[in-house]
């Protein structure tokens, strides 16, 4: 049985596609990490409510502007380094439910991990 973000199919893979080609601006850690993370949660996020439907398609929106953004300015910044992400408020981790706080808990979890699963190095210092 379809769920509720079956209405919006289209939007639905316009976004999910949108958020993986925004992921290619990441740091490769961040990439791998992210791209993980939504393929997760449009998974987790087939069959919820509508209300919580449209919150979700509405956040993930959000996201996708932010980085949008965040990636053209590290476009034209070449000399400086971007940070990517947003602080989260105290008002919006309030809304959050337990399984949200507990997944955002592994997420930094990860992204904090001091062994890594790769090892990247840069290849400009390989080039002449």
């Amino acid at each position: 049985m379809p769920g509720p973000l079956a209405p919006h199919a289209s939007r639905v893979r316009a976004l999910y596609r949108r958020i993986l080609l925004l992921h290619r601006a990441l740091p490769l850690e961040l990439k791998a990490l992210g791209d993980e993370y939504v393929k997760e949660e449009f998974r987790r996020h087939r069959s919820v409510g509508p209300a919580d439907a449209q919150r979700f398609l509405r956040e993930w929106e959000i996201y996708a502007e932010t980085l949008w953004q965040q990636a053209n300015e590290d476009r034209q910044n070449s000399r400086k380094k971007t940070c990517f992400g947003t602080p989260l408020t105290e008002e919006k981790l309030n809304d959050f439910h337990n399984e949200q706080i507990r997944q955002l808990q592994e997420l930094m979890q990860e992204a904090t991990k001091p062994n890594k699963q790769f090892n990247i190095s840069d290849d400009s210092e390989y080039k002449n």
